[in-house]
């Protein structure tokens, strides 16, 4: 199937004459809760959001087309909804900021200097061929509209275990630390938790990787056998599925280290707890969303979906995703909806002016804190590998699935 086979592409532009609801299926990436209701006053027409965790959310993708008209998910994600032609190729031209899309998306690196990191930055699919495969190279079709990302590390409980994360947590190497026995808990993603799991071995000089984005079978497996030898004995205490459950973990004070998202941090800080997120030296797990066209779009329903895809980079969605952690990768259009004080913290990585709320309006950050690991291009500078869809990616998924049954032994420290 080539591109010319593609009829949507093939189908010239059609005035919205007639709007009906916009179908996006979505994870809980995307707060729609607090886009909603603005997205539909601009654009003049409804919107239903489905939200699920990462796996249920790409099954459905690639399994059921025609239940969404956008796919909102992330860059590592993408291959096999692309590979049962789920969705369609987005055409540059039609991306009114496009121009403006910085070069970590479009290059694979904030600039010259900075490391390309392991695994699935979203260049190496960003641009679809005329043979419709997925490669760095540019051409005027796009596999996914780059949006949200940003850099993740683990957190630590500052409030439960009186810790200086800043002064005393300096490697992925601590989730192995003995003396979180019993309080660690590591996202139950395989895309995503298998990453901490090996960049915490490999920075204890436990394992080596040939290629820590691709894993062989037998990395597979002597990783998991350790983390199973592990959970035996005690050292995990869960393993979270949404950012929802890694909050409630951290604020119940039964976890004290492991995978965590920046919302989740946001919220715990805005309850009043000492949650911080390390600063790794051997770099983040960064991770990029995007914005996919159903197959099935065509005429007016097309042009609606284009249209969503233009707001979403027009800033104010930014604004919103800057509250909870997250990035944009059209950066000024979003400073345009900032307080200066919210840019300077969130973005420039300056200590806060002034006490500065979450997505909800609630007060989260606090006056003269400072966000981990700095500003955005010194965050972006250090990126270890992306979150990653492996070739063994069936294989793993197996074993990962024995890693979360298997239940915990030994006794959990008293906290």
């Amino acid at each position: 199937m080539t591109l010319e086979d593609n009829e949507a592409i093939a189908a010239p532009a059609v005035h919205i004459a007639k709007p009906q609801t916009l179908r996006v299926l979505c994870t809980e990436i995307t707060p729609f809760r607090q886009l909603q209701a603005r997205a539909q006053r601009d654009l003049g027409f409804e919107l239903a959001f489905e939200q699920h965790d990462f796996v249920t959310a790409q099954r459905l993708a690639a399994t059921e087309p025609d239940r969404y008209d956008i796919y909102d998910q992330c860059f590592h994600n993408l291959d096999i909804v692309w590979h049962w032609r789920a969705i369609k190729p987005i055409e540059i031209d039609r991306i009114d900021l496009w121009p403006r899309v910085n070069d970590l998306t479009k290059k694979g690196c904030i600039n010259a200097a900075a490391p390309l990191g392991f695994g699935d930055a979203p260049v190496t699919r960003l641009y679809v061929q005329q043979d419709n495969t997925l490669s760095s190279m540019p051409t005027p079709y796009l596999s996914m509209l780059p949006t949200v990302h940003n850099f993740d590390s683990f957190g630590i409980n500052e409030t439960a275990t009186g810790i200086d994360t800043d002064r005393d947590v300096h490697s992925w190497a601590e989730l192995l630390n003995p003396r979180w026995r019993g309080h660690v808990s590591i996202v139950d993603e395989p895309a995503i938790g298998i990453f901490d799991l090996a960049l915490a071995f490999r920075a204890a000089r436990k394992m080596a990787f040939k290629e820590l984005g691709n894993m062989t079978v037998d990395e597979i497996d002597h990783l998991l056998d350790f983390a199973l030898a592990l959970k035996r004995k005690g050292h995990f205490h869960t393993f979270w599925r949404t950012a929802p459950e890694a909050t409630a973990l951290m604020e119940s004070g039964d976890v004290w280290a492991g995978s965590m998202w920046s919302p989740s941090a946001v919220a715990l800080k805005s309850r009043h707890l000492r949650i911080r997120q390390a600063v790794p030296v051997e770099g983040y797990r960064a991770w990029h969303g995007g914005l996919c066209l159903a197959r099935h779009l065509t005429g007016h329903r097309l042009d609606q979906a284009y249209a969503y895809l233009n707001w979403s980079l027009s800033g104010w969605p930014g604004a919103v995703v800057a509250r909870q952690g997250y990035y944009m990768s059209v950066t000024e259009p979003v400073r345009d909806h900032l307080e200066p004080e919210e840019w300077d913290y969130w973005y420039e990585g300056k200590p806060a002016r002034r006490i500065l709320n979450d997505p909800e309006g609630k007060p989260a950050i606090q006056l003269g804190a400072v966000r981990s690991g700095g500003s955005y291009w010194s965050r972006a500078l250090h990126i270890a590998l992306w979150n990653t869809t492996m070739d063994e990616h069936n294989y793993l998924v197996r074993r990962w699935a024995e890693l979360v049954r298997e239940p915990a032994g030994g006794l959990k420290r008293a906290s």
